[in-house]
């Protein structure tokens, strides 16, 4: 059994999962080239201020533009967040619900004086983690509240999911982390990214009819492969912090490919099978495009 990230299948060795990141697909590249920007061109949020260098102070410059926020998880992301812990919902049902959403993305100064208290020449920015594999993370949080228990120092910026995914895509992020510290933090992967960035609904990669389709080709250019089957990874689950199991979140492998093998496959015949499967994905871009992260195990005929 192996782990491999979507854009890079290698054979012969285990690859972290979403270890090497994968190049942006056209689309979300014009939409990157498309998005509000500020006077000097950088990415900016939706009233076209800019994220990096954001200036806190003054009375008309306030943290976010929503009139009337009160900074509280929005109703819609409580209720299917909700549905998700209790198991009425999935991982593409969370995701998709929060299209259009407002989250906060947090600044921070990250050079001297003080922006909150009128000095200009105080430098803030987006903040941007390094996740366990080495891919960049952004967090992003669905309250105030839980952005400010998270770090005491950061400030608020709100905008709607789209901009904030954009945001993300922009600062090199492969991975949003929603809610870090939290009772429940969930982690959306680069595909689920692009998806909302571009305010499209994301079908996860083990429910992807197309994608399904395309790995179906593979075991005819492979020698010793009867089928392959697709099912979600075990590395899709994730955890509250009182330790409840819920069906979506998680960082590990997303995508499980169990290569079924020919009756009769001894066992180097079953490691050239495995490692034609893996050359025969290196080339399939939908794959890359649609797929964090993916598990490939061998299935033996019963």
């Amino acid at each position: 059994m192996s782990d491999v990230p979507s854009s890079a299948v290698t054979a012969g060795r285990d690859v972290p999962a979403g270890g090497i990141r994968a190049e942006l697909p056209a689309h979300i590249a014009n939409l990157l080239a498309r998005q509000n920007r500020a006077a000097d061109g950088s990415p900016a949020d939706s009233a076209g201020i800019s994220w990096a260098g954001r200036d806190l102070s003054g009375d008309g410059n306030p943290l976010h533009s929503f009139d009337g926020d009160n900074g509280l998880v929005t109703e819609q992301i409580g209720r299917v967040r909700r549905r998700l812990l209790t198991g009425d919902t999935d991982e593409a049902g969370f995701v998709n619900a929060l299209a259009g959403q407002r989250l906060f993305a947090p600044v921070i100064a990250t050079g001297e004086g003080d922006a909150e208290h009128g000095d200009k020449e105080a430098a803030i920015s987006l903040v941007t983690l390094t996740a366990s594999e080495g891919r960049t993370a952004m967090p992003v949080f669905t309250s105030v509240q839980a952005l400010t228990d998270w770090h005491p120092e950061a400030r608020p910026v709100a905008a709607e999911s789209e901009r904030v995914m954009l945001a993300a895509l922009a600062e090199g992020a492969e991975l949003v982390v929603l809610d870090p510290g939290a009772e429940f933090t969930f982690v959306i992967r680069r595909p689920a990214v692009e998806a909302l960035a571009q305010g499209a609904s994301w079908i996860p990669s083990y429910q992807d009819q197309e994608l399904a389709g395309a790995l179906a080709e593979i075991p005819q250019s492979c020698p010793g492969v009867a089928g392959l089957q697709l099912s979600p990874g075990a590395g899709i689950m994730t955890e509250t912090r009182d330790g409840d199991r819920v069906l979506g979140g998680g960082t590990g492998p997303e995508l499980s490919i169990g290569v079924l093998l020919e009756p009769g496959t001894d066992e180097v015949g079953a490691r050239l099978a495995l490692a034609a499967v893996q050359a025969a994905m290196a080339e399939i871009s939908l794959l890359r495009e649609r797929a964090d992260s993916v598990q490939i195990r061998l299935v033996k005929p019963g």
